[in-house]
């Protein structure tokens, strides 16, 4: 015959280890999001800090398009103030719209397409733009598993308990999705 006390005590014994699963799980997962959330933040800067040598490039052709160039300056200025997912995903809308209007007006400049400094700007801008989406995905994905973990029992309860709570996806703002208006 088994001894009762050695039942009990190996189901709890298997609980506590089936729990640690279960935690360790959603650390790794929350780690994964917050991981997700750096490379994106890594391509934005990298992108933030590429546009005003893109700017001062266009400035030198494109005098009277003034507004242009402030918009693509406050709007940097906006994104480095955010500091939740959904400041920096407003702050990339805005500053979308201002680099596509700052492109659009450097295409109706044929001696400035042809600059090699200005080519070598867009290229770049372009394969950060590349990393960028890729890397939006990439936490959206993780963001996805992780949401999903933490609602689905029995992961919910140690969610719950310890504290897990849903992250935000990274959503384009609707006039990011709008066709630029150039204006001359």
């Amino acid at each position: 015959m088994v001894d009762p006390v050695l039942i009990v005590g190996g189901l709890i014994v298997l609980v506590v280890i089936v729990l640690v699963f279960i935690f360790n799980g959603l650390v790794s997962l929350r780690a994964r999001v917050d991981n997700a959330w750096a490379q994106i933040d890594v391509q934005l800067t990298k992108r933030y800090e590429l546009v005003p040598n893109l700017v001062e490039t266009v400035k030198g052709y494109a005098k009277h398009e003034k507004e242009i160039f402030e918009n693509v300056t406050k709007a940097r200025s906006m994104w480095a103030g955010a500091s939740t997912v959904g400041e920096k995903a407003k702050a990339d809308a805005s500053f979308a719209g201002a680099l596509k209007s700052l492109i659009a007006v450097a295409e109706n400049y044929p001696q400035l397409k042809a600059n090699e400094n200005f080519r070598l700007l867009q290229e770049q801008l372009d394969g950060i733009e590349s990393k960028v989406a890729y890397a939006r995905q990439a936490y959206n994905d993780s963001v996805l598993e992780y949401n999903t973990k933490i609602q689905t029992v029995p992961d919910a309860f140690i969610a719950g308990l310890m504290g897990f709570v849903q992250k935000e996806y990274f959503k384009a703002e609707e006039a990011a999705k709008e066709a630029v208006k150039v204006k001359f």
